[in-house]
């Protein structure tokens, strides 16, 4: 899905090799958020932002924060949903695209 987005705003995303369901988070998240065009992002969250979520204690997931919610994809339903509100489950990391 965050491959996806980006390629929308015409940017270009590798994510890192080796993803497992269940594991530590990726190692190199920022260096992969700052090479496409993301910095840390503080205060509230706004549209936009890409957050990485702890689903569960070996799980983690990422999301885009809307003005409804957050869209993500959903592994159970097997596609990209809009799920409203704030994530219930902890945000660990949250970044924003970077202007210019």
């Amino acid at each position: 899905m965050l491959v996806a987005a980006f390629a929308a705003c015409g940017r270009a995303l590798i994510l890192p090799t080796g993803y497992a369901l269940r594991a530590d988070p990726p190692r190199g998240l920022d260096a992969l958020a700052t090479a496409g065009g993301l910095g840390e992002a503080a205060g509230a969250i706004v549209p936009g932002d890409v957050l990485l979520l702890r689903v569960g204690p070996t799980q983690h997931h990422c999301a885009i924060a809307t003005h409804a919610g957050h869209v993500h994809a959903h592994a159970g339903l097997r596609r990209v949903v809009v799920t409203p509100g704030t994530p219930a489950c902890p945000i660990l990391r949250r970044w924003r695209l970077v202007e210019g």
